[in-house]
């Protein structure tokens, strides 16, 4: 396939911070893509929460469909976009590789326990994994992933520093982030590449789609809640007209891929118009555009708003889920301190890691690492023998 001139070329990329040769059937992206799905931190993905935690059932996302769900999108929006789609499938792929156990609620409670200690970021915990804490090459620690992956990972939402970042960034890096930084720099200034920006919207497209998949499942809304809303009400009434009659299942699964078409539609058109627009010469343009080349049409924009306020206040925080979100927070807050006040808690593998602490911030820094490690089950099984107390979530 042809790539777009404005795309990440393969042999033009910035290479690995340890030199290494080329692959005879892999392009240096492709290398990337695959050591992240080999990795430890990927596998544990399977047992990390999207919003139900595991117990709950098992149809619901885990951080790792949802990961293969957004490498999907993204695969599908930059080769239609003639961007490489290897780039933009590993970044997607290693987007959510920092996530503590309990999804969201695990990382506002671990922000909060790291705080002292130089804070806490999923984003920035997934350059620290694949820098530092995937442990299997004889001549490296992490993947040794190439630049272009690692500036995808750090700013695929977009700088994390000058006068384009978000609001959300202000304030001192956390400090994987700026260790990162610091070895190499991945210019937190400028946007990142168009694979990037894909990669990001196609999280939001996955989870604003799959979410309103599980909401239903889980009983938490119905059909006719969703039919009262922009985006889903006129998909489902769209159903209806070419499927009258159709069954409950069928029904809801053909009104949601419409949803989920029209987003992609959407980020696709107002890509094309804007590069055409902006005709872009290279990669380096993009990143110096000063916005983001990749989002969605202001109409569909404001539409999705009113959704993903409705999921918010349906959903995410709903008495059930705020109840367990109250139990898991507890895992975590516990957890912490006990191996804070007593390192030798931690496995034996682990020691050589406390060791190496010169301060109480290393040790945090060491204990963020495996607590946000944890899968939910073994957090949950973790708090419970540590504690003596029945698990806190799930039967015991």
């Amino acid at each position: 396939m042809t790539l777009a001139p404005f795309a990440c070329l393969p042999d033009a990329s910035r290479g690995r911070l340890y030199p290494e040769g080329m692959s005879s059937f892999r392009s240096p992206f492709q290398r990337d893509r695959d050591r992240i799905i080999h990795a430890s931190a990927f596998r544990r993905l399977k047992h990390k929460t999207q919003v139900f935690v595991e117990h709950e059932g098992d149809y619901y996302r885990t951080r790792l469909t949802h990961s293969i769900e957004v490498a999907q999108v993204a695969r599908t929006i930059a080769g239609v976009l003639g961007l490489n789609t290897d780039l933009a499938e590993a970044i997607a792929l290693a987007h959510d590789l920092g996530h503590t156990p309990f999804g969201h609620t695990g990382e506002d409670a671990m922000e909060r326990l790291m705080a002292p200690y130089g804070g806490f970021d999923h984003n920035a915990q997934a350059l620290r994994i694949v820098t530092k804490l995937e442990r299997h090459y004889a001549d490296f620690d992490g993947l040794n992933l190439t630049w272009e992956t690692l500036e995808g990972i750090a700013k695929h939402n977009g700088p994390v520093t000058g006068p384009h970042a978000d609001e959300k960034h202000h304030g001192p890096l956390p400090y994987a982030l700026a260790e990162v930084n610091e070895a190499w720099d991945l210019e937190l200034s400028t946007h990142a590449s168009a694979e990037a920006q894909v990669a990001a919207i196609a999280d939001d497209v996955a989870y604003s789609h799959h979410d309103l998949h599980d909401g239903l499942r889980s009983g938490l809304f119905d059909e006719n809640d969703l039919m009262a809303l922009p985006v889903t009400g006129p998909a489902f009434e769209e159903v209806d007209r070419l499927h009258p009659g159709l069954d409950r299942m069928r029904r809801r699964h053909e009104a949601l891929r419409r949803v989920f078409g029209r987003m992609v539609e959407d980020v696709i058109a107002v890509a094309q118009n804007r590069l055409a627009s902006a005709q872009p010469k290279s990669v380096e343009e993009i990143r110096h555009m000063g916005t983001t080349i990749i989002r969605f049409s202001k109409p569909l924009y404001q539409e999705l708003k009113v959704v993903r306020a409705f999921l918010f206040h349906r959903m995410y925080r709903a008495p059930s889920v705020m109840e367990v979100r109250a139990r898991v927070t507890r895992v975590v807050d516990e957890l912490f301190p006990m191996f804070m006040a007593d390192p030798g808690l931690l496995p034996a593998e682990w020691q050589a890691d406390v060791a190496a602490a010169r301060d109480e911030i290393g040790l945090a820094r060491v204990i963020a690492d495996y607590v946000a490690g944890m899968t939910d089950r073994f957090a949950i099984q973790e708090h419970a023998r540590l504690t003596g107390q029945p698990p806190l979530v799930g039967a015991p």
